[in-house]
């Protein structure tokens, strides 16, 4: 990192200069979270609370950030990319004045130059900055925004009602989930508007006026028990009770699956099954979920036969996938702080013999996240912020796939523990 520290100092300063953090080294996770989001919404660039804190120091790190995190640090701040983020600054710090001027003349003529610029692009860039803020001041507490659900089961569609009248927006925008593609332009002049919520899960609906968040509210969907879903653009497809509930467990399969989809070849197709509902407040700081599992499909169906398993959170999710052992490369892991991505990392031990069942147990204890794949330790990893309560768990498979035992719990209770056989 150290060569774009400079750069990197200077952007600081700005953001810390804006957001009132100028002198305060006691910044905590609820600040990196709500500066992520500022971020992600202004710019399109998720970035983890991890990046932000080993930008801000706080996480050792020594490696320089990438080309999409620096261009959604500079655009942020209302650069068109780091190269022209760094190029002002470059030209704040510059020398000024002609090169006959002897040193003390051109000394004390270029500091108050160098002063004048830098003073300048800070009071610009602060105050384009806060004008987002201001307008949520100002406005978000007149803001009304309530959801309704219409129905218990799936499909659902849900009725937001919200109020912004008064509010000078260029534009309103309704994010219905963590999805930034499910956003829709809302009118000023109305007060109600529906969407429809094909999968089951715990997701943020947010209400966005001049790309800053005004008001957001929990949407829950739950699956009323274990549900399979035929994950299809724009519509899926559910499956009955009957095509989900095979001799040797939960699952589908692959005759079932080509009749669905009218082909034999799955690369690329995913089938979800989902169990969302309140878990009894399971903290997502200390659980332990165990699963047993088998993708079925054969290498003729599914090159790769991927799985992947969903922790889902009120806030967060756990992303764990595994694959055939040549395709690890393929593969990316979530831990809820960090994507470990399989280009650039090492995930050997996600590799499976999917011609058996394989065993897996995700545990969350003391902020650090352990996966072990049949009784050997395939991850421990340190963790920033976790996933809050536990609202569902998905098991996805890239093709044909039965799952037939999973549990999930902590110390005090269990509430999930299911035998499928």
């Amino acid at each position: 990192m150290q060569k774009e520290v400079v750069y990197i100092d200077h952007w600081k300063n700005n953001v810390a200069d804006a957001k009132g953090w100028a002198g305060n080294t006691d910044l905590n996770d609820q600040d990196f979270e709500t500066l992520a989001n500022d971020i992600f919404e202004k710019t399109g660039v998720l970035l983890s609370i991890t990046t932000l804190k080993r930008i801000w120091g706080k996480v050792k790190y020594q490696s320089t950030p990438s080309a999409v995190t620096l261009n959604g640090l500079a655009k942020y701040i209302g650069y068109e990319n780091w190269r022209a983020f760094k190029h002002k600054v470059d030209e704040a710090m510059a020398p000024s004045g002609p090169a006959t001027i002897p040193t003390r003349r051109r000394y004390s003529f270029t500091i108050p130059i160098i002063i004048l610029v830098i003073v300048t692009i800070g009071t610009i860039t602060i105050w384009k900055l806060s004008q987002p803020d201001k307008l949520t001041r100002k406005f978000s507490r007149a803001v009304s925004f309530s959801s309704r659900k219409v129905t218990d089961g799936l499909p659902n569609s849900v009725i937001f009602d919200y109020n912004v009248n008064g509010l000078s927006a260029d534009s309103v925008i309704l994010q219905q989930t963590w999805d930034k593609s499910r956003t829709e332009r809302l009118s000023v002049n109305q007060t109600q508007h529906t969407s429809i919520y094909y999968y089951p899960g715990y997701f943020w609906a947010k209400l966005i006026a001049n790309g800053k968040v005004l008001k957001e509210i929990p949407v829950s969907i739950p699956s009323k028990g274990w549900v399979g879903i035929v994950a299809k653009d724009p519509i899926p497809a559910y499956l009955s009770s009957t095509d989900i509930h095979l001799p040797g467990g939960l699952g589908i399969s692959s005759k079932t699956l080509a009749q669905k989809i009218g082909g034999a070849v799955f690369n690329g197709q995913w089938v979800g099954f989902y169990n969302v509902k309140d878990f009894n407040k399971l903290n997502g700081g200390n659980f332990k979920l165990d699963v047993t599992l088998q993708n079925t499909s054969t290498p003729q169906e599914a090159s790769c036969r991927k799985v992947r398993i969903d922790i889902l959170g009120k806030r967060n999710a756990i992303l764990i996938p595994l694959a055939e052992k040549g395709c690890v490369s393929d593969l990316d892991l979530f831990t809820s702080s960090d994507w470990l991505i399989g280009k650039n990392r090492d995930m050997s031990a996600f590799g499976c013999d999917f011609s058996k069942p394989q065993h897996i147990v995700c545990i969350v204890h003391d902020m650090v996240l352990q996966v072990y794949i049949n009784n050997r330790l395939a991850l421990n990893v340190p963790i920033t912020q976790t996933i809050s309560e536990i609202a569902g768990v998905c098991i996805n498979f890239e093709g044909s796939g039965v799952i037939s035992r999973i549990t999930l719990g902590d110390e005090r209770q269990m509430v999930l523990n299911e035998a499928f056989q």
